[in-house]
């Protein structure tokens, strides 16, 4: 149970898919304020129903009829077919989140076809690939929160012409991911 609850508060803070590895960064730059905990919402449920799927159809399907060379001809249509039943499912648990829009934010999602692939190389069980997916939706989740609220402070502020726009956005990423470097201490292997 430790080992699980450390997957997901590793791969959250210090593994971050979004800053550690720049998966699902595109959904970043181009959300919404008003719609950032909805797309954290949806990007969160993606991931674990495509994460826990993508592991059960690969090791309980391809691998027995030895066709795990196709893999991604598995987890690409998973990903992509789940994201319509997902948003009209979020609304109906969500009534005060606007989910309208959130199509194109998902289908272009990197960060949920490569959780999916990570999940298959680490091959640490159901229940770690499990944990993974919770982890990897909750700090993209983070991630954009954070990431919005800076977005706006930058707004409020005067900056510089030439950096106005998506160069003070890729700033601010980056000194978010020096700030999530501080978190590589926090778990030690």
């Amino acid at each position: 149970m430790t080992e699980l609850l450390l997957a997901l508060i590793s791969t959250a803070l210090i593994n971050n898919l979004v800053l550690h590895t720049p998966l699902g960064v595109d959904p970043l730059l181009g959300a919404e304020r008003h719609q950032v905990h909805a797309l954290g919402i949806a990007t969160t449920c993606l991931m674990l129903i495509v994460g826990m799927l993508g592991y059960a159809l690969y090791h309980w399907l391809l691998v027995p009829l030895a066709l795990t060379s196709l893999h991604l001809f598995v987890f690409l249509p998973l990903s992509v077919l789940l994201i319509t039943p997902l948003l009209k499912l979020l609304p109906k648990a969500f009534a005060a989140l606007s989910f309208d829009g959130l199509w194109p934010l998902l289908l272009g999602n990197a960060g949920v076809l490569g959780l999916a692939l990570i999940n298959v190389r680490e091959d640490k069980g159901f229940l770690h690939a499990t944990a993974l997916s919770i982890g990897a939706g909750l700090g993209f989740w983070l991630v954009l929160s954070l990431f919005s609220d800076l977005r706006q402070r930058t707004l409020d502020n005067d900056v510089p012409l030439p950096f106005r726009g998506l160069p003070i956005d890729l700033i601010g990423a980056g000194l978010i991911a020096v700030a999530f470097l501080g978190f590589s201490g926090l778990i030690k292997t």
